[in-house]
C-alpha cells in the first residue's frame, strides 16, 4: 500500500481535528501545531481517539493535551539531570580504575579489554574517540596535541573521558575486565550485571530525551534489571521496569549515594505538584508511589 496522505496547511490541520471533535479554539490550535508539528503532538492525543472511527473521544480539550505535552517536556529536562549526575560519577570512577591498572594511555591496547568479543569492538571505540579527539575544540585537548602530539597520537583517559558520551561510557564498562568494573558497582551497592544494564537503559532514555521524543507513558524494551536479593524494589510497592517510573526510581537509586544532599528527588516533586492532572499510573507510579524506601526518605506530605 502507497502512503497517500497529502501536505496540510496549518489551518487544514486544525480544521481536520476540529472536525473529528477535538474542542479547542481554532487559532490557538493553529499556533501550537505551529510551534511544534502535528505529527509529534498526535503521540500525545493517541489515548483520545477512538479507532477504527478516526474521531476524538467525547469531550476531548485540547488544554489537556497540551498540559500532558508540556508535562512530558519538564520531565524530560528533570531526567536529563539525573543522568548527567550519574554519566559524570561513572566517568570519574571508570577513570580512576582503568588508569590505576593500566595507565594513562591503557586504553590503546585491546587486550585490556577482554569483554569484547573481538578486535573490531577495541577499533571502533578507538575510532570514536579519535573521531572526538579531532573535532574537539577544548583548550586541554589542544593544549595536549601542541605539547605532546610528537609523541603521542591520543591524550590520556583523563582527558578523552571528558570528551565521552554515555555511550562510550557503556560500552568501555562493557569491555574492561570484570576486576576493574567490580569497585564501580560495589559504590552503588550492585552487581556488575545489573550496572551495565542501568546504564544501558538509561543511555536508550537519554538519547530518547535528547531528541525530544515522548517520555513520560512510553513503555520500554531495553528495561533495567530489578536487583532480585534487594526487598526495596518489591515491598511496599513492586517497581514496574518498563515505565518511566522503573527508570526514575534507578535515577533516584543512585542520586541517593553518589549526591544524597542533592535537591534532584524534591524537583521531581515539585514538577508533579504543578502537574496534579497528570495520570501517574501511566507512567507506571502507583498511588503509594512515596512509600517505596528508595524514595521516601526525608520527604514530608504531599502528592
Amino acid at each position: 500500500m502507497k502512503y497517500a496522505k497529502p501536505h496540510l496547511t496549518y489551518e487544514q490541520q486544525a480544521d481536520q481535528l476540529l472536525k473529528r471533535g477535538l474542542i479547542a479554539d481554532r487559532s490557538e490550535l493553529i499556533q501550537k501545531l505551529t510551534q511544534v508539528s502535528y505529527y509529534r503532538l498526535s503521540g500525545y492525543w493517541f489515548p483520545y481517539r477512538n479507532y477504527p472511527q478516526d474521531e476524538f473521544k467525547p469531550d476531548t480539550q485540547f488544554s489537556e493535551i497540551w498540559t500532558r505535552y508540556a508535562f512530558d517536556r519538564r520531565l524530560r529536562f528533570h531526567l536529563l539531570d539525573g543522568i548527567e549526575r550519574i554519566e559524570v560519577f561513572l566517568r570519574s570512577r571508570l577513570v580512576y580504575e582503568f588508569t590505576k591498572h593500566h595507565g594513562p594511555f591503557g586504553y590503546i591496547d585491546a587486550k585490556n579489554f577482554p569483554g569484547f568479543s573481538n578486535n573490531n569492538e577495541h577499533s571502533t571505540l578507538l575510532a570514536k574517540i579519535q573521531k572526538e579527539v579531532d573535532r574537539s575544540s577544548e583548550k586541554f585537548i589542544d593544549h595536549f596535541n601542541k605539547k605532546y602530539g610528537s609523541s603521542h597520537n591520543l591524550p590520556p583517559l583523563w582527558m578523552v573521558a571528558e570528551l565521552f558520551s554515555f555511550g562510550n561510557i557503556l560500552t568501555f564498562l562493557r569491555g574492561i575486565h570484570p576486576s576493574i568494573r567490580k569497585p564501580i558497582a560495589d559504590d552503588l551497592s550492585l552487581d556488575p550485571s545489573i550496572l551495565i544494564s542501568w546504564i544501558r537503559s538509561l543511555n536508550g532514555v537519554r538519547n530518547i530525551c535528547a531528541h525530544h521524543g515522548r517520555a513520560w507513558n512510553r513503555q520500554f524494551g531495553d528495561k533495567p534489571q530489578i536487583p532480585k536479593k534487594d526487598l526495596r524494589w518489591k515491598i511496599p510497592i513492586q517497581i514496574r521496569n518498563d515505565k518511566i517510573f522503573g527508570i526514575l526510581t534507578v535515577i533516584k537509586y543512585c542520586i541517593n549515594i553518589i549526591a544524597p544532599q542533592s535537591n534532584w528527588p524534591n524537583r521531581f516533586k515539585e514538577l508533579l505538584n504543578s502537574f496534579p492532572t497528570i495520570p501517574i499510573g501511566q507512567m507506571g507510579m502507583p498511588p503509594n508511589w512515596r512509600e517505596c524506601p528508595i524514595w521516601k526518605s526525608g520527604w514530608k506530605s504531599g502528592r
